[in-house]
C-alpha cells in the first residue's frame, strides 16, 4: 500500500512540474553547440530560486533551511516562472555551471526529463556538494525533448528547458 502511494505521489509530483517555465536562453550556449564544443549555461543559485531562471531577478529571499524555500515557493513559485521564458537549447553536449552566490546550507541541481514518459526517456544529471561560494560543472549530452531543472536541496521551483534542433 506505501509503495502504491509513493509511486502515485512522486508521478504526480513529476506531472504537475510540466507547466513550469524557464528563463531564455543563452545565445552564446547555442553557439557554442554549433561549433562542437560543450555549450556553457551558468546558473546561479540564492535562497530559494536560480537568478537566470527568473528573468535575472534575484527576489531578495531569506532561507536558513529548506523548509523555507518549501514554504515561499509553495506560496509564490508558480506565479513567478509563469512569467518566464523557457530556455531553448539544441541538442549536444552542454555543461551546467551551477554556483551557490549565498544560502547558508549545501545545495545541488538536478536536471531531468518532463513529466512521466520524459524522465523515463530523455538523460538526467544530478548531484550536489554546493556549498556558499562554491561552483559545479554538470555535462550531459541533451538530446530534443522536455527537461525540468530545480535544486531539491533549496527546494527552488521545477523551471522548464526545451531541445530543439
Amino acid at each position: 500500500m506505501k509503495r502504491h502511494l509513493y509511486a502515485a505521489t512522486f508521478a504526480a509530483g513529476l506531472m504537475g512540474a510540466c507547466a513550469a517555465t524557464l528563463l531564455a536562453g543563452s545565445s552564446q550556449a547555442a553557439e557554442d553547440n554549433k561549433s562542437g564544443s560543450p555549450a556553457v549555461v551558468t546558473l546561479t543559485q540564492v535562497p530559494c530560486q536560480f537568478i537566470e531562471s527568473e528573468n535575472g531577478t534575484n527576489r531578495g529571499f531569506q532561507s536558513r533551511r529548506k523548509e523555507d524555500c518549501e514554504r515561499i515557493n509553495g506560496e509564490t513559485g508558480s506565479a513567478r516562472v509563469a512569467g518566464a521564458k523557457p530556455l531553448e537549447l539544441k541538442p549536444g553536449r552542454t555543461i551546467f555551471r551551477v554556483a551557490n552566490q549565498s544560502v547558508p546550507y549545501e545545495l545541488g541541481f538536478w536536471l531531468r526529463g518532463a513529466g512521466v514518459v520524459g524522465r523515463v526517456r530523455l538523460p538526467s544529471v544530478s548531484g550536489g556538494g554546493l556549498t556558499r561560494g562554491t561552483a559545479k560543472d554538470y555535462e550531459i549530452e541533451l538530446v530534443p525533448g522536455e527537461y525540468l531543472y530545480s535544486c531539491p536541496l533549496n527546494t527552488t521551483p521545477d523551471y522548464h528547458l526545451i531541445v530543439r534542433n
